[in-house]
């Protein structure tokens, strides 16, 4: 679960604290009525933390200027310049600090401070299998059994109806909540995989969330000269914005169709995958309510709007490309473990940037309350689009594990996000994805969990593409 530095709080349920939503008349997470609970007070804007101010009318997003088409974009040998124009060789992954697209240095991760987790198979814990939402009158996700609900005449649903799963009897109202019982119904979201061979991802609500504000997008292409392309999106919502769902959702699907068009036109991955985010931000920013003062001036007029976080990756001709904003993550883990795992990205967080700042070190940055405030993100409160992108060329097979950090709080340093995947997750990849989300349900669950497993194979010699090409 992302959250926003000093951003406004939603309304909270008084029984459990679970953020609502306009008009809930039940909290989804314990069922306590808000029907006599007082409004609470308009949210205030989000603040921004160190940002420079607005972003200027028109403006576009760095390295891109003006938008050029593909065929105008003279996109070199791998070891060329990225979207800024900033020098930024493909690196092999253990060959870190390189150049992201704006210019800035990745740090190599000399190793990563470790977020204290809950003990493993602690009392409440989950079983390593993901849990898929049952449809009969108990939650294993909350503290028990749906408490019994008054005994009623049963109702005979109507035709497209659709009767509660917890008392059989009312029916489910637009909102998703039984209107006799009040109980909050499985969401499609609440567990999601998908496989398409060459690349796997799971998304879970975890345990301690009443919905899903993870999403993902997993898709393969073809590039002009036949060869596939693999492509997957993770996108983690926002919680402390308005909804964050529907933020996540609008991301992860736009961002990859752009890349699927990018790709078959012949643009290089780099490049797609800056324009690929600047799209995401795009359709994150539309979901902004637009007030009738939207145009006398104010900054704030996109008070509390949905935003998410954003990682991508595209594997293609022996070149893998990461994009990201945010704090999702992306890491490198090789098939033989002889060579060292490396996480990809850098953190757009509070803890990434005091220590970056050399304020804190590593062990007193995460254990800040402020550790995982996120100083980028995708929607309108961003003043600034910064996307970074950083490309690759492993000298070996390996596996991309792209995730959210509702997986990464359980295995935050590369050795241990090696540990936690499979030996056998090329081979396998949902089923790596699988094993990862259990290791976070196991853990604690106490986040929504969402993980992309993409096998790398290095191609052969002689086999390549313009994108590697000497």
């Amino acid at each position: 679960m992302s959250k926003m530095p000093e951003s406004a709080d939603l309304p909270t349920c008084p029984g459990c604290e679970e953020p609502l939503e306009s008009g809930d008349r039940f909290c989804g997470a314990c069922g306590y009525d808000l029907s006599a609970v007082p409004p609470r007070p308009a949210d205030q804007p989000t603040l921004v933390m160190n940002a420079p101010g607005p972003a200027r009318p028109g403006a576009t997003a760095p390295g891109v200027a003006n938008a050029p088409d593909a065929a105008d974009v003279r996109w070199p040998a791998a070891a060329g310049t990225d979207s800024s124009a900033a020098p930024a060789p493909a690196l092999l992954p253990d060959e870190l600090p390189g150049l992201d697209s704006a210019g800035g240095r990745l740090s190599a991760h000399p190793g990563d401070f470790e977020l204290p987790a809950p003990r493993a198979n602690a009392p409440g814990s989950a079983p390593a299998a993901a849990p898929v939402p049952s449809e009969v009158p108990s939650d294993p996700r909350t503290a028990g059994p749906v408490p019994a609900a008054p005994t009623v005449p049963a109702v005979s649903a109507s035709a497209g109806a659709k009767l509660c799963v917890a008392c059989r009897a009312g029916r489910v109202d637009t909102d998703g909540y039984c209107e006799n019982c009040g109980h909050a119904q499985p969401r499609e979201r609440d567990h999601v995989e998908q496989e398409l061979g060459a690349v796997a991802a799971v998304s879970d609500r975890g345990l301690r969330h009443h919905r899903n504000e993870d999403a993902f997008a997993v898709s393969c292409a073809a590039l002009p000269d036949g060869t596939p392309a693999v492509v997957a999106v993770v996108c983690d919502g926002v919680s402390s914005a308005t909804r964050p769902d529907e933020a996540s959702a609008a991301a992860a699907a736009s961002a990859n169709e752009s890349l699927l068009e990018s790709l078959a036109r012949g643009t290089h991955p780099q490049q797609a995958m800056h324009e690929a985010i600047v799209v995401a931000a795009e359709a994150v920013n539309s979901l902004a309510p637009m007030a009738a003062s939207a145009l006398d001036g104010d900054p704030h007029r996109h008070r509390n709007a949905p935003a998410c976080t954003i990682v991508g990756a595209v594997v293609a001709s022996g070149l893998l490309v990461i994009g990201w904003i945010g704090d999702s993550r992306a890491y490198w883990v090789p098939d033989d473990r002889q060579g060292p795992p490396a996480r990809l990205t850098e953190d757009d967080s509070w803890a990434a940037q005091m220590v970056a700042a050399g304020l804190m070190n590593e062990a007193e940055a995460y254990a800040d309350e402020r550790a995982h405030a996120i100083t980028g993100w995708l929607g309108a409160d961003a003043y600034e689009l910064e996307p970074h992108t950083a490309s690759f060329k492993p000298d070996r097979p390996g596996v991309v594990v792209v995730c959210t950090d509702g997986l990464w709080n359980y295995a935050e340093g590369a050795d241990e996000m090696a540990r936690a995947l499979p030996a056998d997750a090329a081979r396998r990849p949902l089923h790596a994805a699988q094993v990862l989300v259990g290791h976070a349900l196991d853990g604690g669950g106490h986040d929504n969990v969402t993980v992309a497993v993409l096998p790398f194979a290095v191609p052969p010699q002689g086999a390549g593409s313009a994108y590697n090409a000497a």
